[in-house]
């Protein structure tokens, strides 16, 4: 029988963890699709989001457990959570209140800005361009 103050065995043996224990959690808007930041949890961070219905991180700057929107009020309400296949990667869905980033936009990425590229098309897509 499975110890509900640690996580399922079943899950933690799928996990592929870095050499931290952590894995990369990305972090979606459940209805937009927005992606919202990315944060790393350990199997501990993963149990609690699980089983508490908000998101739980591993700070790996500040070396503890935080549980996003205690501090800011910016909290992270649970709707789904997968494993990639590769076991390394979690994909959070949420209903985010109010930024979820740390400088306060509503995504990390749109924080950090678009970098300059080169667009790439599908060869079908250049051929009706040329056209």
């Amino acid at each position: 029988m499975h110890n509900q103050d640690s996580l399922d065995p079943a899950v933690a043996a799928r996990l592929k963890r870095d050499e931290q224990g952590l894995v990369a959690a990305v972090v979606q808007q459940h209805d937009t699709l927005e992606v919202l930041m990315l944060g790393w949890m350990d199997d501990e961070a993963l149990h609690r989001t699980l089983t508490t219905g908000r998101v739980t991180f591993w700070s790996r700057s500040r070396g503890e457990y935080w549980r996003k929107g205690d501090t800011s009020g910016h909290r992270q309400y649970v709707r789904s959570v997968a494993l990639d296949c590769d076991g390394d990667t979690l994909l959070v869905r949420v209903d985010q209140v109010g930024a979820a980033c740390h400088t306060g936009t509503r995504t990390c990425f749109e924080a950090g800005g678009e970098l300059p590229t080169v667009v790439g098309h599908r060869p079908d897509e250049t051929a009706e361009e040329t056209r």
